[in-house]
């Protein structure tokens, strides 16, 4: 169950964070230019309407349908999106997120269907007719069907939050949200969900607290301050360092190994989420567009300037509560981080004698990848920690980079993760060395890998 979660977890979010840029750009242009903005124009605000309503949704659509099938599938996945978008009076996101996708695998189908059945020097010319006729009935099919059948959806999603706001039982769903995202699913529950439903209403009212339940870095800033204090090992020494990146950077996936090294702590992130989201609606804080990363300074560009002290107040409680329940947590309930690090070399050991390649090779560029979810996040940090120490060795025939770990490129040599990501990064690269970590900052095999990588080179 927890592995299908992930898959469809992993399919909404490779959507949107693709796209992320053009939601921050959209969020910025609403955030000035509306009534309540910083810079109120008129003329300028008109673009965020069209914004919201054809260039998002298009843009997740052609994601979704290239991710299926190619630039073609991209393009048959925007034509099939505009039923539903035309068919509705809201953002249709979660639309071009069916419609992207399932439109790239039925152009698939077909092609795989005709393949070798065409004359040649026909090729073209049934490529492009298929594309647009199967195109253009799914973009009909889409305004009958599935426009109404996701507005009924909408409406069933909006009277359940509804019941939740109307009842002041709001900061509830940070039971729900809180472990999803340290399960890896913060991505698709961020954008996959709480996201479309705080677009639309921030068309409807100019802002949403919805677009503030996952993005607020309090909850993580006060577990990582509290393994400052009481924290044990690595653990300890690395934490101020993650709450700088998680805090100011706004990559929240830093922290999740601190609660996975102590579950327990789901107890501190649940009460402080609660705690913020109920300052936040006491102050009726909500943020005009997606705050991604969900660093501090993403939330204040994206806030409406008569919020800020709401905002600031419901992170600081927030990080507070979180604080003040995981200390005494950690102290009386502390693992020893030396378990971690005994579990990360089972793993090796075990993927040894299943015969993964363990070799670095001796000759010829060596690539290695950073893979988490998205690709965008740890990953990237991760990335950027082992080029600085590749320097500092003076390695140079070496190249790094950060990569979705559904994705992973066939040519890289070693694969670096989080060891809740092995399994899928050993499918996804089969060939290439796994190496499991738990703290994407501050990592002992780090230096491991740089001892074999003089050594493969003989430095």
């Amino acid at each position: 169950m927890k592995e299908k979660v992930q898959t469809f977890g992993r399919a909404l979010s490779g959507m949107v964070m693709p796209n992320i840029g053009a939601f921050i750009a959209w969020g910025l242009i609403a955030a000035l230019f509306i009534a309540t903005g910083w810079l109120p124009n008129a003329k300028l605000a008109q673009m965020v309407e069209p914004m919201s309503k054809y260039l998002l949704p298009l843009l997740i659509a052609y994601t979704g349908g290239k991710v299926v099938g190619d630039h073609r599938g991209g393009v048959v996945g925007a034509i099939a999106t505009m039923g539903v978008i035309v068919g509705s009076d809201i953002s249709m996101f979660l639309g071009a997120m069916i419609m992207g996708p399932l439109s790239a695998w039925i152009l698939k189908k077909f092609d795989k269907l005709i393949e070798g059945k065409v004359k040649a020097g026909f090729e073209m010319l049934v490529n492009n007719f298929s594309l647009g006729i199967i195109g253009a009935i799914l973009a009909c099919v889409s305004i009958v069907a599935v426009a109404p059948a996701v507005l009924a959806l909408n409406s069933v999603m909006e009277a359940g939050v509804g019941f939740f706001v109307d009842h002041g039982l709001l900061p509830l769903a940070s039971i729900f949200i809180e472990p999803a995202k340290v399960l890896f699913l913060n991505n698709a529950v961020n954008h996959g969900i709480l996201s479309p439903m705080g677009i639309q209403q921030v068309n409807e009212v100019g802002k949403s607290i919805f677009l503030l339940l996952e993005s607020n870095p309090g909850p993580g800033l006060g577990v990582l301050l509290a393994y400052c204090i009481a924290g044990k090992g690595s653990a300890q020494s690395s934490a101020p360092g993650a709450a700088i990146i998680h805090f100011v950077g706004g990559i929240h996936e830093i922290y999740f190994p601190y609660i996975l090294m102590n579950p327990l702590l789901l107890a501190a992130v649940i009460a402080g989420g609660a705690s913020g989201i109920l300052v936040f609606t006491m102050f009726d804080v909500g943020l005009t567009g997606t705050a991604s990363p969900g660093s501090i300074i993403s939330l204040t560009m994206m806030c409406e300037r008569h919020c800020y002290l709401g905002l600031f107040l419901g992170v600081l409680v927030s990080a507070a509560v979180a604080f003040i329940v995981a200390l005494p947590l950690l102290k009386f309930a502390g693992k020893d981080t030396s378990l971690e690090e005994a579990t990360a070399q089972k793993d090796s050991m075990k993927r040894a004698a299943k015969g993964q390649n363990e070799e670095i090779k001796k000759s010829g560029t060596i690539k290695i990848a950073f893979a988490c979810d998205a690709g965008m996040g740890s990953s990237a940090m991760g990335a950027t920690v082992l080029k600085k120490k590749v320097d500092k060795a003076g390695i140079t025939d070496v190249e790094i980079s950060h990569t979705p770990v559904s994705s992973i490129p066939s040519d890289i040599d070693i694969v670096v993760t989080h060891q809740e990501l092995g399994e899928r990064a050993a499918h996804s690269n089969p060939s290439a060395k796994l190496i499991l970590i738990t703290n994407f900052l501050a990592a002992p095999e780090y230096e491991q890998l740089i001892e074999e990588l003089q050594k493969a080179r003989d430095y």
